[in-house]
């Protein structure tokens, strides 16, 4: 079942780009009115998923390049906490009456984006959207996962990368799609931890215009550190969701991937490097402090 506990796998790296070679990503313009249904935002939708899937070629990092991070930033769900699971129990679950199964391609367009936009994606890829509109669907999802979510738990090395780098001065902050409400529901069990972070940016914030893999959401957090705006190639981005890799390259940013072993890897191939685990990263190799511990 798709909604099975994170599995730890053999980590597999993908060298770092040098900051002197990281190409700009431009993907296509993205509709205003996205709910809307139309031949462009489906043809948009296409092309902008087969971006997320193209594999790129990576180089060698310059020593300068990896010591040039000053700044965090972490995307939320399924990175930090354990929440991509209830997406997929609970869309399993509205699919079946429709004899209908979810499978982990869809999952990966989905994962990531503002709720309208995913929820258009899968009624109408799943060719139920003359029976369920996308708004019906959030309603339906929410109401199941309004109990899952505060039984949230963290994903592996979470809490461990987050006390090290705000112990050793390092601002971090989190910038996620999720609205405040469903945050204050899947945060409420580790507040304290997300205390740590210097601020937040969630998907209804008035700066978030567009979802990932626009780069609103990394570009806002960006500008509020209290040194801000942090230069791009000075930010790290750690993420789950290929659309997530996508937009912290269209901010200009270093992106390191942390992708459920279901997902499909040609949709790794963007990332700067690609981990099995938070409890896989070396800070070292980004010029961040070291770890005082030898936990693996």
């Amino acid at each position: 079942m798709l909604a099975a506990s994170p599995t730890r796998f053999v980590a597999q790296r993908i060298s770092f780009r040098s900051s002197n070679t990281i190409p700009t990503i431009f993907l296509p313009p993205f509709p205003r009115g996205f709910p809307q249904r139309s031949v462009t935002k489906a043809s948009q939708n296409a092309r902008i998923v087969a971006a997320m899937s193209t594999t790129t070629t990576v180089n060698a990092v310059t020593d300068a390049g990896r010591g040039s991070i000053t700044h965090v930033i972490f995307d939320m769900d399924g990175l930090l906490l354990d929440t991509e699971k209830f997406y997929t129990e609970v869309q399993e679950k509205i699919l079946a009456r429709y004899n209908k199964t979810f499978d982990w391609s869809l999952k990966a367009k989905m994962m990531g984006r503002k709720a309208i936009e995913a929820a258009t994606l899968f009624v109408e890829e799943c060719g139920i959207s003359d029976s369920l509109s996308p708004e019906a669907f959030i309603v339906e999802r929410e109401s199941m996962l309004q109990d899952l979510f505060p039984t949230s738990d963290l994903m592996p090395g979470a809490s461990r990368l987050l006390r090290h780098l705000h112990g050793k001065g390092i601002p971090i902050c989190v910038a996620t799609g999720t609205h405040t409400r469903h945050f204050d529901l899947k945060t409420q069990r580790h507040r304290e931890l997300f205390s740590l972070m210097h601020h937040i940016v969630r998907g209804d914030d008035p700066e978030v215009k567009q979802g990932k893999p626009a780069p609103d959401g990394f570009l806002a957090a960006a500008r509020r550190f209290e040194d801000g705006p942090v230069d791009p190639l000075k930010a790290l981005v750690f993420e789950d969701a290929p659309s997530g890799v996508m937009a912290a390259k269209n901010a200009g940013m270093n992106v390191i991937m942390v992708p459920d072993p279901r997902l499909d890897k040609s949709y790794c191939g963007v990332a700067d490097q690609v981990l099995a685990s938070l409890l896989d990263f070396k800070p070292e190799e980004w010029g961040l402090p070291p770890f005082e511990d030898s936990q693996n």
